[in-house]
């Protein structure tokens, strides 16, 4: 008995599917493969203020290696919760990531990232040489700061303001030799009557039966 040829076109005549494929034939998609450039996002968390919880988070970023530029944390209007703002570097899919694994921990009860045009402040105290103190306090003046200790040898001052203003203000006080500084890093609120916190009563702590019913909303 011979066996004839299978019908059909040869191997090299066949059609090819679209796309590229790996080394065992499976199809890349497209949009995984791409590269996502990095970008700065501003995550908003509302957390159960109680003790460990700033270690949950910041070990969580570290252990996930999340590029952190920034985090602060302080109470909110309600004494029970905490407000955290952490600045992440991060691709896209990086940033939708971070977002969910803040979710899933139990001391967080809401987490949003903010638009653009949120209203972001950061405070840097900043201590340089006295031997033009003139020049300092006019540096200071531009700048909208205040001047916090004035000595024959250094001066220390404090500014508030968004990123690009601190960072053209240190380098205005960099000709007069800076000594230390310290930045406390972004905090932020959204603008406008727009809630910062994902809950239906932002700054108030559900209690354990509203947190089991009740889902975040952008309301």
């Amino acid at each position: 008995m011979t066996t004839g040829e299978l019908p059909g076109p040869g191997p090299d005549e066949r059609q090819l599917p679209e796309g590229r494929r790996n080394s065992q034939g499976i199809r890349i998609d497209p949009e995984a493969e791409a590269e996502h450039p990095p970008e700065e996002a501003v995550l908003s968390a509302l957390v159960k203020h109680e003790p460990g919880v700033l270690a949950e988070i910041s070990g969580l970023f570290s252990r996930r290696q999340f590029n952190i530029e920034s985090l602060t944390v302080g109470p909110t209007v309600d004494g029970s919760l905490a407000r955290m703002t952490i600045v992440i570097e991060e691709s896209e899919p990086g940033v939708e990531q971070a977002k969910k694994q803040l979710e899933k921990r139990i001391p967080v009860i809401s987490v949003r990232e903010l638009d653009a045009d949120a209203v972001q402040r950061e405070l840097v105290i900043i201590k340089v040489n006295g031997e033009h103190p003139d020049r300092v306090n006019a540096i200071t003046q531009m700048y909208d700061g205040d001047t916090l200790d004035a000595g024959p040898r250094t001066i220390t001052v404090e500014l508030t303001g968004d990123e690009q203003k601190i960072d053209d203000a240190i380098d205005a006080y960099r000709q007069f030799g800076i000594r230390e500084l310290v930045r406390t890093g972004d905090a932020a609120l959204a603008r406008g009557e727009a809630p910062t916190a994902q809950v239906k009563r932002p700054n108030q702590a559900p209690t354990e039966a509203q947190v089991a019913t009740e889902e975040v909303s952008d309301d």
